[in-house]
């Protein structure tokens, strides 16, 4: 009872009330779960290369070529162009005619194994080395994505070894 009633005092004198308190933590919750999901745009690059440029213009300066089947993360679009962040991080601008809905996903770990299932005990289908892209089938396991590599091999690949998720 004394620490009760010392545990009271001090709510009181700081205009901490126990019943407003609860109420406040439930309207923050329901607001996180009003607030909307931000869902991450991937998209590959569909032509044989492309040209990434410091802004949103093809006359802007010309920064660097990604190859097809690059994973981009679409961050804005333009009029045309869309400003994207690579597997690195950097961020650039590209036309919107360059790249494809196709899902696609790059190997960021020194080496990646695609494995029979989604286990790490599983067999090794494929080893991957770093920058090869593979096709994005679907989600797995936590912690795991079914892919497709271009010679055909599917199977799984660990998420940490890949960008593009």
């Amino acid at each position: 009872p004394g620490r009760a009633s010392a545990t009271s005092r001090w709510r009181a004198a700081r205009g901490v009330h126990p019943v407003k308190a609860g109420r406040l933590v439930a309207l923050l919750g329901a607001a996180c779960l009003a607030a909307p999901v931000l869902a991450v745009d991937f998209r590959s690059v569909e032509a044989p290369a492309a040209i990434l440029y410091d802004a949103p213009s093809t006359k802007g300066k010309a920064l660097y070529i990604v190859r097809q089947y690059t994973p981009l993360e679409v961050v804005v679009r333009l009029e045309g162009m869309i400003k994207v962040r690579d597997a690195e991080g950097t961020l650039a601008w590209l036309e919107a005619k360059q790249l494809s809905e196709r899902r696609m996903l790059v190997v960021t770990a020194a080496r990646a194994e695609i494995r029979q299932a989604d286990k790490a005990e599983a067999a090794v289908l494929a080893e991957l080395d770093k920058w090869v892209a593979v096709e994005f089938i679907e989600p797995a396991a936590p912690g795991w994505a079914k892919v497709r590599h271009r010679d055909g091999v599917t199977g799984f690949v660990r998420a940490t070894q890949v960008w593009g998720l």
